[in-house]
């Protein structure tokens, strides 16, 4: 059997990847490996606007019933929203149904430990082990040992609440633009910020089941750039379908993306002495922002994409802070997992104490120019192998050597190779950038 979870759980296009029978099965062999031995347990699902996601949804529930686990279906809600609820109203396990920024037709499912963290690897293993066995041997409780399936009504208002007592600040009368990606946030963004006190416009906030990400949110902030400045607004935020990222938009309509966010957050907590002089980021990460923390006195701790890897480099050094360039922000302070309205509450409060501008703020990191090119590919297994490939990359590693850098790698959730040149010049960004793209679309397009 082909593995099953990526870097973000199991992810494929709904109904032909992702089918319901897999479904049934991850619940089975989620709920089986993951309840409580001494107790009844219940496990917590959410999901993002998917049409796919309560096909997914009802297979899933079945799933984890047959294994004796109760289920409390949470609804159309935020993934750090389940990390949240699954630790704060002990449930044994928390599950997502959503595939995050990608389009409508993909969907994915993930689940968190008790304690609101994403699973570890010997766990999604265990859990694929059980589904290739076939789900054999595993129990099957009847009659009243059966999981009951219960809807949580006040989930939404829950995680509104705890999100509102992390600010410390007010947002009186401040003019927000919010692009909610037809997504998780649609109507908790707005009622968040609103009962804040913050005056809100919100873009994309009418979920269909087929539009979500599509042409907005937070991989696509176009609309959102062009209504900061319509609407002269201080800012704008851009979430994902599950709104477990956010990219955000100055007053002049630019973007401030992940790295930006990371700079402004972090200089603001080592000031108040809140950050521990250190920080992690990926290696996709500016190298501006890299030089801006060191010479704030900043260690900068350096992981692979994708905020799990993120998340286990902070637990083992003990940061508050870490993130992507993509919007995924951690504040271990608050949360377990990236959670896109945390942070875009985190950079209000920045705002509002500090006083200055956006764009301002941005400023503090010197960003150099990047480039990033997706190379749709037929199977992106063994790229890193291809020595056609390999030379490829060589050749611009040799080209940008002293003065920039060639990365590439696997998307961890779409068929994609990324690549990624970073350097002084933009046009010979293009040059190198592109003919690295090039071979690697003769060889695995």
């Amino acid at each position: 059997m082909a593995k099953l979870f990526g870097t973000d759980g199991v992810r494929g296009l709904a109904n032909y990847d992702l089918t319901p029978e897999l479904a049934f099965g991850l619940g089975r062999a989620a709920g089986s490996l993951l309840r409580s031995p001494s107790q009844r347990s219940a496990m917590i699902i959410g999901k993002d606007s998917r049409l796919s996601g309560p096909m997914l949804e009802g297979a899933l529930t079945a799933g984890i019933c047959s294994a004796g686990v109760d289920v409390h279906l949470a609804g159309v809600i935020p993934t750090p929203a389940i990390a949240y609820l699954t630790k704060s109203l002990g449930y044994c396990a928390g599950a997502v149904i959503s595939a995050s920024h990608n389009p409508a037709p993909d969907n994915g499912i993930k689940f968190f430990n008790s304690q609101g963290f994403k699973l570890d690897d010997g766990l999604e293993e265990g859990i694929e082990k059980i589904i290739s066995d076939g789900l054999i041997g595993l129990a099957r409780p009847t009659g009243r040992e059966l999981g009951r399936c219960i809807p949580l009504t006040d989930a939404r208002d829950r995680y509104i609440r705890y999100l509102q007592s992390t600010l410390g600040c007010e947002l009186q009368g401040l003019k927000i633009i919010v692009d909610c990606a037809n997504g998780a946030a649609s109507d908790i963004a707005p009622r968040l910020l609103s009962g804040l006190g913050a005056q809100v416009i919100s873009l994309h906030d009418l979920p269909d089941g087929l539009n979500i990400n599509d042409n907005c949110g937070s991989t696509h902030p176009a609309a959102l750039q062009e209504a900061v400045v319509k609407y002269g607004a201080p800012l704008g935020l851009a979430f994902d379908g599950d709104a477990d990222r956010v990219i955000a938009v100055d007053e002049n309509g630019q973007l401030v993306d992940g790295d930006k966010i990371l700079i402004i957050c972090g200089l603001a907590l080592q000031e108040k002495k809140e950050l521990g002089n250190k920080i992690v980021v990926t290696v996709m990460s500016n190298l501006g922002l890299k030089q801006a923390f060191e010479k704030a006195g900043i260690k900068v701790y350096e992981t692979s994409v994708g905020d799990r890897f993120v998340l286990e480099k902070m637990l083992e050094t003990g940061t508050v802070l870490g993130g992507e360039q993509s919007g995924h922000i951690i504040f271990s302070k608050y949360a377990t997992t990236g959670d896109g309205m945390l942070t875009g509450l985190q950079l209000l409060r920045v705002l509002q104490q500090s006083k200055r501008k956006l764009s301002e703020l941005a400023q503090q990191m010197n960003t150099l120019p990047q480039l990033l090119l997706n190379v749709k590919v037929q199977n992106k297994n063994g790229w890193d192998n291809n020595p056609e490939i390999l030379a490829a990359i060589a050749a611009g590693e040799q080209s940008l050597a002293g003065k920039g850098r060639m990365f590439v790698r696997a998307s961890g959730t779409e068929p994609l190779i990324r690549v990624m040149a970073e350097g002084p010049d933009s046009q010979e960004l293009e040059r190198l950038a592109g003919q690295v793209a090039g071979v690697i679309a003769a060889e695995l397009g």
